[in-house]
Parts: C-alpha cells; sequence; structure tokens
C-alpha cells in the first residue's frame, strides 16, 4: 500500500516558538490522520526536518513493523531546500541539520521507498493549518 504524508514545519521568529504538522494519509483513503504538535525553540529548517522525522514514526507505529517494509510513501513538502537536500541535490553544511537528515535516512530504510515530493505553499494547506494550531494552542497556554 502506499501512502502520501504532507509535512510542514515552521517557527515564528526564526529562531522562535516552532510547531510541526503532519497530516498521514492511504492512497486508498482508508486511513488519514492529522497532527500537530509544539517542538520548542527551533529554526524553520529544523521544524521541516523535526516533521518529516514525526511523520516516518508515526506512520510504523500506526502499521506496525512487519507491513512497513512492503510500503511505499510519498512524503509532500513545502520546503525546496528539505526536499532539495532529502533528494541528494543539495549539500547540508549544519552539523544540527546533518544529524537530522541522517535520522530520516535511517528511518527511511525500515519502508520499500520514500520520496519526497516538492509542492506549493497551496497544496500543503492541512500540514500548514496543524502547525499553526499547534503553535495557537501554545500561545494561549502561555497567555501570549
Amino acid at each position: 500500500m502506499d501512502y502520501i504524508i504532507h509535512t510542514d514545519g515552521g517557527s515564528r521568529g526564526n529562531p522562535g516558538p516552532a510547531a510541526i504538522g503532519v497530516v498521514i494519509q492511504s492512497d486508498n483513503k482508508g486511513l488519514k490522520k492529522e497532527y500537530g504538535e509544539f517542538i520548542g525553540v527551533a529554526t524553520n529548517n529544523v521544524a521541516e526536518y523535526k516533521a518529516v522525522i514525526f511523520a516516518l514514526k508515526k506512520l510504523k507505529q500506526l502499521i506496525g513493523t512487519a507491513k512497513a517494509s512492503g510500503v511505499v510513501i510519498h512524503i509532500h513538502v513545502d520546503s525546496e531546500l528539505l526536499s532539495k537536500q532529502l533528494n541528494g541535490e543539495y549539500k547540508i553544511k549544519e552539523e544540527n541539520i546533518q544529524k537530522l537528515f541522517l535520522e530520516v535516512w535511517n528511518l527511511r530504510l525500515d519502508f520499500e521507498h520514500v520520496e519526497f515530493v516538492h509542492v506549493p505553499r497551496e497544496k500543503n494547506k492541512d500540514a500548514d493549518r496543524m502547525v499553526n494550531q499547534a503553535l495557537d494552542q501554545q500561545e494561549s497556554r502561555l497567555g501570549i
């Protein structure tokens, strides 16, 4: 079975309060899960990577380790930088991003194939909405 995952990460300030948004959907539309989570203070790039890491871990948890090896995943991201780094088109110079890249690389080994697709921002609205909900909830908790 194939899965389409939309991920987004964002921070209010760069760095600043940051969150991730993930929408996991099976290609037959049988499964659709949405997640938004505050991750603390981070840059936009770190948040984007953490969203992909969260998505891969969450999908494996949802379907089980045994099924993961037969799964093809299409991860849609609106960060051109992230997609080009994860597809090997750009080098990664920042040490903290290199570590996140390696984590993604290791997680993708659990699946048959993982593809990263750059999509326009308007095609990633649900993941973006989850990021903003998580940030808004954190701000209201803190009374900001």
